[in-house]
């Protein structure tokens, strides 16, 4: 690409990853609520191993491999569909597979503004990552960038989950954010190489808290 497809690829996946894009990521916790309620997370520091685990070995890092799936795939609608039934498949929970699949509805919505023919291959129920890497690979955005963005997104809405939790300020927030960028990097690059074989996650208390979430009686976030 030139300099210029360069800075218009990275102003789209800044578009794309912005909390202003309309899937409504601000009102989903992925359980991090619940791990707050249990007192999991505390604070800033229990905050940075909780996100350290999700990226590394946990759910993020399935979202990675599947993004990168979808991006290589966005081209072949029988590939592309294999992958979305995958990742429908590991929702584990009601709730999980709700904020995966309704955030990957919205976000083909309003990817419409940025027309292409992979908008109508993308049928049925579509998980956000592959969602985003489908659009992400028929734009032609980089892997490696889109990857980049989506982990650093994700990170960013937990950070503003446990600010509103009450677990950290934004102060502290931003310095979770900014230690977190060497793991999302580095994640990153090893999703950028990954295949469907390296899904797999070892979080198991994350998982039980967005198991939990769906009986906790006051809430503020739908998963």
């Amino acid at each position: 690409m030139t300099d210029r497809a360069d800075t218009q690829a990275l102003l789209r996946l800044v578009t794309w990853m912005s909390p202003a894009f309309p899937i409504g990521a601000f009102s989903y916790s992925g359980g991090l609520e619940q791990a707050a309620h249990d007192g999991q997370v505390t604070d800033a520091l229990g905050l940075s191993r909780w996100l350290r685990a999700l990226i590394a070995h946990g759910s993020s890092w399935n979202d990675a491999v599947l993004l990168a799936e979808s991006y290589r795939a966005f081209g072949d609608p029988s590939r592309l569909d294999a992958v979305r039934e995958v990742a429908e498949a590991l929702a584990g929970s009601r709730e999980r597979h709700m904020e995966t699949t309704l955030q990957g509805e919205a976000f083909l919505t309003a990817a419409a503004h940025w027309p292409h023919s992979v908008l109508e291959t993308l049928t049925g129920v579509v998980a956000y990552p592959v969602a985003v890497g489908a659009v992400a690979g028929a734009h032609r955005t980089g892997l490696e960038p889109a990857l980049a963005a989506y982990l650093h997104a994700t990170a960013s809405n937990l950070v503003s989950v446990a600010i509103r939790c009450g677990v950290t300020g934004q102060t502290h927030g931003v310095g979770v954010l900014a230690a977190l960028e060497p793991v999302i990097a580095d994640v990153a690059g090893l999703a950028a190489s990954s295949t469907l074989d390296d899904l797999g996650s070892a979080t198991i208390l994350a998982e039980i808290s967005a198991l939990r979430h769906e009986t906790l009686h006051s809430r503020l976030f739908r998963s």
